[in-house]
């Protein structure tokens, strides 16, 4: 009775390699159709407000991308913030928070 032969690594790379690009093809597919949602509504010339709510609510999965990019951007923001507070020295950094409690009264 033959043998199966083992599975090829090649084989798998090459799958693995094919469904990441897959993924990315669906992403770029659902990022144009986004695009493509939005500049229709911002081209409508019966709308007169913009209305970024109703965007985010009538246009399938815009929230859902919205909320991820803001987080990455969040991220990205702290670890900026974080890297320039360690140049910091402490007499600045306690000036920095005495100038932040002050903005925070007014």
């Amino acid at each position: 009775m033959p043998r199966k032969s083992a599975a090829n690594p090649e084989d798998n790379e090459i799958k693995e390699i094919e469904s990441i690009q897959d993924n990315k093809n669906d992403e770029i597919e659902n990022l144009n159709r986004l695009l493509a949602a939005v500049l229709n509504y911002l081209s409508d010339d019966e709308v007169e407000v913009i209305d970024i709510e109703y965007l985010l609510e009538n246009t399938e999965g815009l929230r859902e991308w919205w909320n991820q990019y803001r987080e990455r951007n969040r991220k990205k923001i702290e670890e900026e913030i974080t890297k320039a507070l360690g140049d910091l020295s402490i007499e600045e950094l306690e000036n920095l928070r005495e100038k932040i409690k002050g903005n925070e009264k007014e």
